[in-house]
């Protein structure tokens, strides 16, 4: 049997001349698996490549109206992607609250005995990746749900808009309080994949809310407002208040 070489010398000649060589490579390898068992206590990985903190108290929407400033919950455990698999795990309470609370930046919400935080995020895209959001923290993006919360601040009423969204994969919006659009299954997202129906933006602050169950992979969402002839509505602010203190 041919002995295996590496460059001109064979495996054993390369051993025998060497040994420090393989020592040093063992105890790598040893340190690496240390690491890698010890990853998962690590609070996070680091700066998620999108999002960033909110550097001033208010924001207006970009050009084509994409909300860019929002409050998200870490994720928490979900699983089912159909209407009736989500609309069950968003009629439990996770956690006190969930459909009326308005949240500030490092606000804690108690879920299932842990304590987790609402972040204020900027995007730089025109959606939120939610995947980089979750990953960034060392948290799961499989399985889960995220709970994301914004106030549109208007300065005089807007009638007949609707709010059009897209997720990957199932959510469910709210505005005011009120349930306006669901889209559900496990899909890509589409800029204006949902549209509501026309409603009214009350004069000042108007709460935006939105639920998002993702089964495996990315998982992001987008969200404008649309007037009666279908253009982006821009003349709003976002305002989440203290939330950028």
């Amino acid at each position: 049997m041919k002995r295996m070489c590496i460059g001109v010398e064979s495996f054993e000649e390369l051993c025998m001349r060497a040994p420090s060589l393989f020592a040093a490579l063992l105890l790598t390898t040893i340190a690496a698996a240390i690491n890698i068992m010890e990853a998962p206590a690590q609070s996070g990985r680091g700066q998620a490549p999108t999002l960033t903190r909110p550097a001033t108290p208010t924001k207006v929407p970009d050009e084509e109206g994409f909300i860019r400033r929002w409050l998200i919950l870490e994720p928490i455990g979900a699983t089912g992607l159909t209407d009736s698999a989500v609309q069950a795990a968003l009629k439990k309470e996770h956690f006190p609250g969930q459909l009326t609370v308005i949240p500030h930046d490092g606000d804690k919400a108690n879920v299932e005995g842990s304590n987790l935080t609402w972040h204020a995020v900027d995007t730089k895209l025109y959606n939120v990746n939610l995947y980089h959001f979750a990953y960034a923290l060392g948290k799961p993006t499989s399985n889960v749900l995220f709970w994301a919360v914004t106030v549109v601040d208007c300065p005089s009423e807007l009638k007949n808009v609707r709010l059009a969204i897209g997720s990957n994969a199932a959510s469910v919006w709210w505005i005011n309080g009120k349930e306006v659009i669901g889209i559900y299954g496990d899909r890509q997202t589409v800029i204006d994949d949902g549209v509501s129906k026309r409603l009214t933006l009350k004069k000042g602050p108007n709460v935006v809310r939105c639920a998002v169950v993702n089964g495996g992979g990315a998982t992001d969402f987008c969200a404008r407002f649309l007037d009666k002839d279908d253009a982006p509505v821009k003349n709003f602010t976002v305002n989440l208040g203290e939330a950028v203190k």
